[in-house]
């Protein structure tokens, strides 16, 4: 029986290592991605015409089939910047896996630890090249990074929206969708999660 495996990406891109893993082994992977021009940066690279990819959002477009497994990886799911929108993916997540299947989310953990009471501002950037600071806003867990590039004799800003979550509020989701959380690591080779732990690589399983 050939195995499914679907992925909810922002960047499709990411899935081209599953889908070259999976060219011998009947592993099937579809993408969902609401950018254009990200499938189409995705079809000009080797293997890329063999991935099945949805135009729409992740956290509420369908697609046919069961599938094994569902992944969110680079932070994807603070992409989603309110709460209804994230309990939102974890059910759309559990709708499109059978029994047993597993949702897996790689994201950082919220930076408050480095947040003296009353700041709001988090550097992580700051070289010739360009500034980089994230905002908090402790009230609604959303923030806001703030991309500074120095580019000749101008500067480019990019900014990115999220909504964070504790993994306890990410678990509670996965609960209301359904499934179970099996596993929680600080990283991909199953590094113990810890209370200074930045990431985490955490796996729920569909009841």
């Amino acid at each position: 029986m050939t195995t499914l495996k679907t992925a909810f990406l922002v960047c499709v891109l990411a899935l081209l290592p599953s889908a070259a893993r999976g060219a011998d082994g009947g592993v099937r992977v579809h993408g969902i991605d609401n950018s254009e021009a990200m499938v189409a940066r995705l079809r000009a690279k080797p293997g890329g015409d063999a991935i099945g990819v949805t135009i729409g959002d992740f956290s509420t477009t369908r697609v046919d089939g069961e599938f094994a497994v569902v992944y969110l990886v680079f932070n994807t799911i603070f992409n989603l910047v309110t709460q209804d929108a994230q309990v939102a993916c974890f059910e759309n997540a559990a709708a499109h896996l059978r029994p047993g299947g597993r949702f897996v989310v790689e994201t950082h953990v919220p930076a408050l630890q480095r947040l003296p009471l009353g700041q709001t501002i988090v550097p992580f950037r700051a070289d010739a090249d360009g500034l980089g600071f994230d905002v908090y806003d402790v009230v609604t867990q959303r923030f806001s990074s703030q991309h500074y590039v120095f580019v000749d004799d101008r500067v480019e800003r990019h900014p990115v929206e999220f909504r964070y979550a504790w993994p306890a509020e990410l678990d509670l989701m996965a609960r209301i969708a359904g499934m179970t959380l099996e596993h929680r690591g600080a990283g991909w080779q199953g590094e113990p999660f810890t209370a200074v732990s930045d990431s985490h690589v955490s796996i729920w399983a569909k009841r």
